[in-house]
């Protein structure tokens, strides 16, 4: 084992602490790592980041169910066309991407570099997100609230698509969708993200299954390292203030998004 993956095998510890500690982000650095640290090609490393944010929502999400955090109505209504569109992402519209996208005089866009380069911006509106920590204001006070289907129904076919693509959650997708179209709490909409982001991972994950050769042994490990991270970074937030780790986080991910498309298309 090289020093590089020993590096990648403490990402993988620094994922599950980043997400037990702000309860969420950490996915973001998971194709980061398994690309730069573990020289796994992009389309495969996004099929292994699925596997390992969904197991690790799946934990996360049992915690929320304890403190009364989940939405279950509101998560299946986002999350049967989310999953729906990551499953046909990962199964049909990846594979389909040409290896050569296009030539320009000497630079040719390959599969692999604008994959990565999309992923380094998703990691820049994911930062902005994490850094302006928006506040969004809502009516809460009517019992009956009406969820607006339609919108949700496209936000989570639109979450599924990008997740697919990047194999990160979308949760600074999906929670201000849920606080402002399911009209949820903040606290209740982080949880209930979760659960959709659990879901839609590891379906989108066995839409890869079939087309490429998963290397269980190293997935597990991997996996596993980063649900033990959970667990510390959830033991942790107990003295730690989450809020404040989040804008320094977010900091941290707009750098790596930028030093990402420097380095693929420089």
């Amino acid at each position: 084992m090289d020093i590089s993956q020993v590096f990648g095998y403490f990402g993988a510890l620094l994922i599950g602490l980043v997400l037990g500690l702000i309860g969420g982000g950490g996915s973001i650095l998971t194709v980061p790592i398994l690309v730069y640290l573990m020289f796994i090609n992009p389309v495969t490393a996004t099929a292994y980041s699925l596997f390992v944010v969904g197991v690790s929502s799946v934990f996360g999400t049992f915690q929320n169910i304890k403190k009364g955090l989940v939405d279950f109505k509101t998560a299946i209504v986002f999350a049967i066309p989310a999953f729906i569109a990551v499953y046909l992402t990962r199964k049909f519209l990846v594979p389909a991407i040409p290896s050569e996208i296009f030539t320009i005089g000497d630079f040719t866009l390959t599969k692999n570099v604008a994959i990565m380069v999309f992923f380094a911006i998703v990691m820049l509106l994911a930062s902005i997100s994490m850094i302006k920590e928006r506040k969004v204001a809502v009516d809460t006070s009517s019992e009956d609230v009406k969820f607006n289907y339609p919108l949700i129904t496209i936000e989570g076919f639109v979450v599924g698509v990008l997740t697919g693509i990047v194999g990160a959650g979308g949760g600074f997708l999906i929670i201000p969708a849920l606080v402002l179209l399911a009209k949820l709490p903040m606290k209740k909409a982080v949880g209930t993200s979760l659960l959709i982001i659990a879901v839609k991972s590891l379906i989108g994950f066995i839409g890869d299954i079939e087309n490429l050769n998963i290397d269980w042994a190293f997935l597990l490990i991997f996996t596993a390292i980063s649900v033990v991270g959970i667990f510390i970074g959830t033991y942790l937030s107990n003295f730690i203030n989450g809020k404040k780790l989040k804008k320094g986080f977010g900091w941290f991910v707009l750098i790596m998004g930028v030093y990402i498309i420097l380095k693929e298309l420089l």
